[in-house]
């Protein structure tokens, strides 16, 4: 009888995906500082400067490759309020890095290429490799545009040399396929996987046993463990807990005592490298949403065409990610950043589950009565939530009411909102 094969798990992670992406079509710009963010792409852009600047040839995307380097726009020229998307490892020398606003990383890298976001090629190469992993490697947990978690363990190639044998099959099919580059950690879980994936980047393979928790985890600061954010490394830091090992000396009360029995737990279990949760093929999403940042802040009364419009356009795409996926919610809210950069969310629940543009629109309008709009907006968005598969809502509809999509009304708080929402709306 053959022993219980050792459990294998690897995250794989794009190397500077984005950026990956937009170096296929133009190899020019490897190596150079360059920033994505802003607005989205819009097609064919750099080919109509290209034609009116050098009418004399012909310029096409298939040409895109042998666009002089001095013709790209450039981070110091930006003038809007977007934010960076992603940015090349030759900018983040500088200081500048994702959600970090243009304009302010204009002053720490003014020299830097901005080029627009393009998520419908991001999307498309993600599927890609994505395709690539489950043709070798079908237990495979989509996690995001660019890094998965694959269950290894009873792969073929799977346990030789810890799983490098596999990883190395997968690096070298996304590769042929798509011309991108990945980075893999290979552990017995999801928890010191993620952490390896990080160790050999760019297009690295790293193999994590357990016998090498304490030389290879232990060493590292406590924020390398996904589910420890800013806040709570301060609080680490505050007694003295600044790598993994230090944390893993600390006893399970004490732990409980000053991070909650919840926290505290999973704290004392992350720390001794232990992690049961197991690859997910298939997970429903919570909720879909859309969300914009304006170029300059926007008031609900003396902008309200503006407000309009883009508020209907994130009412219908949200309709449109809703019905292209096959789901339906029930519950509708919206998300406002103001000017201070506070955020206020607001949402309601109706009587039957809706994927119609108008309907969402409508209760997303009373999220917006319940909402102080006086103040300037930086930001709108539109979210559905309690989502179920369209057929499972079919099923579920038992009395007439369900059917006709009524809606459970509140009134709102003041005749002064009730005002605000109008002229907006």
């Amino acid at each position: 009888m053959s022993p219980t094969p050792s459990r294998r798990i690897a995250h794989l992670d794009m190397d500077a995906f984005y950026a990956s992406v937009e170096w296929l079509r133009y190899p020019q710009l490897r190596g150079l500082p360059m920033v994505i963010g802003g607005a989205r792409r819009r097609e064919d852009d750099l080919i109509a400067r290209l034609k009116a600047a050098h009418p004399e040839r012909e310029w096409t995307p298939e040409h895109l490759a042998e666009i002089p380097v001095d013709f790209f726009p450039l981070l110091r020229d930006y003038v809007g309020r977007g934010v960076i998307t992603t940015a090349t490892y030759p900018a983040r020398q500088f200081g500048i890095g994702s959600a970090m606003g243009l304009m302010k990383a204009a002053k720490l890298c003014p020299q830097a290429i901005l080029l627009p976001v393009d998520f419908e090629q991001y999307r498309k190469y993600s599927r890609m490799f994505k395709d690539t992993i489950r043709d070798i490697a079908p237990l495979m947990e989509d996690r995001g545009v660019d890094e998965v978690y694959i269950d290894f363990t009873d792969v073929p190639g799977g346990q030789r040399d810890g799983g490098r044998v596999l990883a190395r099959l997968i690096q070298k099919s996304i590769a042929s396929v798509t011309g991108l580059t990945c980075s893999i950690g290979v552990a017995p879980n999801k928890l010191m996987a993620k952490m390896a994936s990080e160790f050999n980047k760019p297009n690295g393979i790293s193999i994590v046993r357990e016998s090498d928790l304490e030389t290879m985890i232990w060493p590292l600061p406590c924020r390398k463990i996904n589910g420890i954010g800013p806040k709570a490394d301060e609080r680490l830091q505050s007694h003295g807990v600044r790598t993994i090992g230090e944390l893993a000396q600390r006893d399970l009360p004490w732990l409980m005592a000053n991070f909650g029995k919840t926290y505290g737990a999973w704290l004392h279990r992350a720390a001794h490298g232990r992690d049961d949760r197991p690859v997910v093929t298939e997970s429903e999403p919570v909720s879909m949403s859309r969300e914009t940042t304006f170029e300059r802040d926007l008031h609900a009364v003396h902008d309200r065409s503006t407000l309009s419009t883009i508020f209907t356009r994130l009412c219908e795409q949200v309709a449109s990610d809703l019905a292209r996926k096959g789901y339906v919610g029930k519950t509708i809210g919206i998300k406002l950043r103001f000017d201070d950069f506070k955020i206020m969310t607001r949402d309601q629940s109706i009587e039957t589950h809706t994927a119609d543009p108008k309907l969402i629109r409508q209760v997303a309008g009373l999220c917006l009565k319940r909402a102080d709009l006086s103040r300037r907006l930086r930001l709108l968005g539109v979210r559905v939530g309690s989502l179920v598969k369209l057929d499972e809502a079919n099923k579920s509809v038992q009395n007439p009411k369900e059917k006709t999509g009524e809606v459970l009304l509140s009134a709102p708080k003041s005749a002064a909102h009730d005002t605000l929402t109008r002229d907006l709306f």
